[in-house]
């Protein structure tokens, strides 16, 4: 389960920022992942809930959106997502191409943005 990984990877980076920006607590986060990056939503909300239980990350709202693959036809250029999850074997609708497309989305992964409390606790 390499999602507990990147969980806790995302949490150095929270926890940075929000010692850049002096928050006292983080509300909510959303990550966006590839369809290609092969996380598990279901498992990288355990792995971060359980890599904030009793810590003052508890209770923050972990949001994840997959962004689809999009494929570059490697001979006509056509832009377009697989129907199928077979992504090695993907034709392309315009000229029937199947094999060596370019990704031009679906890889990604990072942190689309923090939700932080700007007040200073007294």
């Amino acid at each position: 389960m390499h999602e507990l990984s990147i969980a806790q990877s995302l949490l150095a980076i929270i926890r940075e920022e929000m010692q850049k920006h002096g928050s006292p607590r983080l509300i909510s986060v959303k990550v966006r992942h590839g369809r290609l990056s092969a996380i598990v939503p279901d498992a990288l909300a355990m792995s971060f809930e359980a890599l904030t239980m009793d810590t003052a990350l508890a209770g923050a709202r972990l949001d994840t959106e997959e962004i689809p693959l999009v494929l570059a036809c490697r001979a006509c250029g056509t832009k377009f997502s697989p129907e199928s999850s077979d992504y090695v074997f993907a034709p392309c609708p315009a000229c029937g191409e199947e094999l060596g497309h370019t990704v031009v989305s679906g890889k990604e992964l990072y942190i689309e943005y923090l939700e932080l409390d700007e007040a200073q606790g007294t």
